[in-house]
């Protein structure tokens, strides 16, 4: 079952980055990146992980608004895309990973610098 679930999650991930790419209209969200997608064991419940590159929170903040308010065309096209019994519930969080780890390379790049 657990490799069932894998295969699934990188299904909708796949699907929800060409679904943002080609079919959103809204630019609050050009320039998000779908870095994971966690689903519940029973598939009812999908945790969407995306960053954005840029630094400022209300940039943040607009993406979330915006990829809040295609939720439910994401969620019909995925069901269009996918054949499953029942399609999950959608939801966006920011993934922190990406920032941490651009802030890390910076403080690496600053004492490289000072040596």
């Amino acid at each position: 079952m657990k490799h069932r679930i894998e295969r699934v999650e990188t299904q909708i991930q796949r699907e929800i980055d060409d679904i943002i790419l080609k079919d959103v209209n809204d630019p609050r969200v050009q320039g998000v990146i779908i870095t994971g997608v966690k689903l519940t064991g029973d598939l009812q419940q999908a945790t969407v992980y995306f960053s954005v590159l840029s630094e400022k929170a209300s940039d943040v903040q607009a993406t979330q608004a915006g990829l809040d308010k295609a939720r439910g065309l994401i969620r019909r096209e995925v069901a269009q895309r996918i054949r499953l019994f029942k399609v999950p519930e959608i939801t966006f969080v920011q993934d922190e990973s990406v920032r941490y780890g651009s802030h890390i390379d910076k403080l690496l790049a600053e004492l490289n610098s000072k040596e």
